[in-house]
């Protein structure tokens, strides 16, 4: 039965408890939350020491705030107790509800272990309730939910009024135990949410850092660099272009984002740009400029990602080249050219006879070789019938069947079907076999060139006087053809024509105008000179090896300068 004065404590106890509950609401940090825990138990409930000791990520219990004695306070804060000795004691606690509370008479078996403690003095209890000195009493706080979380324990000290709490004071501070479990849960789910804030406004930093060190070295990049597309319908437009690329191709950055490297690329290296991967690929190609021209690159691709989670994009390096290809090409031109004439030289030569012919001879059964019908001379003695030197006469690309080109001079022979556009297998060459009598066969004709009085100029004149002679000849041999045949020096003063699409009569009337373009007088340092030429007439044809080819027209040549001399001899 209630005593008199118990429903005023009652009241008196719970405005303390409202109190101290609010103080707790009021903490700006779970350290300052856990030390109003530990301040409300002594200034709200009435107990001399309070001790609030708080689960660390690895289970153990350490004193996480202290009230009631400064030297206690000073002494084992900090401390940690392990899991195990703590689950030993509340196990073997008598529970008072949600508290557990260890008699004195119980507690001698704790005293050697790890859970830091601290006791008030006082004389032994001389009633049956009053409280000991070793008597320990604790209030576990849980986890708001089903799992009932341990978060910590509150350990208290001797009430004030020297007697173990009641059944209102033990549910006093068990009340007080859940609400600041609620307290520490709300204040460690701020400091969460603040370390988040902190280390997102961290990360945001760094990212507008990061994005504006891209932002000028995208800009203000010595070359050219490009953000596109990656992937869906828009796949390789532009999004965006800095001044070097934008100078390089002399198209501002709003024309440019209406491209893509596809719209801008020359198109016989679309292919090229084709088989470039996005990721770390690389690629050597020409990009068009505004003015019409192009302009030789080296493309260096990566992918990059807006975000974590953002769509991909592809950034692109370009590269100005021009230089360095200008270079090689006149580095390959100069391999593969006569230095004195420009002409191809004789490994250009061979490389484009070569490339003519195969393996394989284009009629049934094995090649014999070129016999004696397979090419013929032509000189400068007789010309022929109907024919006077500087009349004129018809183009030998004017005959019937004649041929159509689809190269420039000196870039190859340009033979292409008759149906016209790249074909896929190769056409084989086939050599006139009716002689002097044109049998409408069309062939590669190979026109061996041997100047005549040249060795006595050169020892009579000089090697000035000769240079600018085999200049001269280089000159009017090219002049004499067409587009996509072949003038070239194989050495001294040798030259060799590669006239593909001929047949024997036209290839006799090339030789016949080129002879005539030869003979009239090279006029050098206000000195005229003359040279004459023989012809020998070969034909290339598939089963013949380069060599050969040449040696026949050689051999055709050196008949031609014998006949013409004996006609000499017999003329004098």
């Amino acid at each position: 039965m209630e005593t008199e004065s118990e429903p005023y404590v009652r009241l008196s106890t719970l405005r303390q408890l409202h109190q101290v509950v609010a103080d707790l609401n009021t903490a700006r940090s779970l350290a300052d939350t856990l030390q109003t825990v530990a301040d409300g138990v002594v200034a709200g409930l009435n107990y001399q020491l309070a001790c609030v000791n708080l689960v660390r990520p690895d289970g153990d219990l350490v004193v996480a705030a202290f009230a009631g004695d400064p030297a206690a306070e000073a002494l084992i804060t900090g401390r940690v107790g392990s899991r195990d000795a703590w689950e030993r004691r509340l196990t073997m606690a008598v529970p008072w509800g949600d508290l557990r509370f260890i008699p004195h008479t119980e507690g001698w078996v704790l005293m050697d272990d790890d859970v830091p403690q601290w006791h008030t003095d006082g004389p032994a209890p001389r009633f049956e309730d009053e409280w000991h000195p070793h008597d320990r009493l604790y209030a576990p706080m849980y986890a708001s939910g089903t799992g009932r979380e341990l978060l910590g324990v509150i350990s208290v000290d001797r009430p004030r009024n020297g007697r173990h709490p009641g059944p209102w004071g033990q549910e006093a501070l068990q009340m007080y135990a859940s609400q600041s479990a609620i307290a520490i849960s709300n204040a460690r789910l701020r400091s969460n949410m603040q370390r988040a804030l902190v280390r997102l406004e961290r990360e945001q930093q760094a990212l507008r850092a990061s994005e504006e060190s891209f932002r000028q070295a995208f800009e203000y990049a010595p070359s050219g660099m490009a953000i596109a597309e990656l992937g869906g319908d828009q796949h390789g437009r532009l999004l965006r272009t800095n001044d070097a690329l934008c100078r390089l191709l002399g198209r501002p950055a709003s024309v440019m984002r209406r491209y893509s490297f596809a719209d801008l690329v020359h198109p016989e290296d679309i292919g090229t740009l084709l088989r470039t991967s996005a990721e770390g690929g690389r690629a050597e190609l020409r990009l068009g400029r505004r003015d019409g021209t192009y302009v030789w690159v080296s493309l260096r691709n990566s992918v990059v990602a807006d975000t974590a989670d953002g769509p991909r994009f592809l950034l692109t390096h370009v590269e100005d080249i021009e230089e360095r290809k200008r270079h090689e090409l006149q580095l390959a031109h100069r391999a593969s050219h006569d230095a004195l004439t420009g002409l191809p030289n004789s490994a250009e030569l061979r490389s484009r006879l070569s490339a003519r012919i195969c393996e394989r001879p284009a009629h049934t059964g094995a090649y014999q070789g070129p016999g004696p019908d397979a090419g013929f001379a032509y000189g400068p003695d007789p010309l022929p019938a109907g024919s006077a030197s500087g009349a004129a006469e018809p183009r030998y690309g004017e005959y019937d069947g004649g041929y159509e080109y689809g190269h420039e001079h000196e870039h190859g022979f340009g033979f292409e079907p008759a149906g016209g556009g790249a074909y896929d297998h190769h056409v084989h060459a086939v050599a006139p076999t009716g002689g002097d009598t044109d049998d409408g066969t069309k062939g590669l004709a190979v026109l061996f060139c041997d100047l005549d009085g040249f060795k006595s100029i050169n020892d009579r004149f000089g090697h000035h006087t000769g240079d600018a002679v085999l200049i001269e000849v280089a000159r009017r041999l090219t002049t004499g053809v067409r587009d996509g045949d072949t003038v070239a020096r194989l050495g001294g003063d040798e030259f060799v024509v590669l006239a593909d699409g001929l047949g024997a009569a036209d290839a006799a009337d090339l030789a016949v105008r080129l002879r005539n373009a030869i003979i009239p007088p090279i006029r050098v340092d206000g000195r005229a000179v003359r040279v004459g030429a023989s012809f020998g007439i070969g034909w290339a044809e598939c089963g013949m090896t380069v060599e050969e080819v040449l040696n026949s027209a050689d051999q055709r040549m050196y008949v031609e300068k014998r006949s013409r001399a004996k006609v000499h001899r017999r003329a004098g």
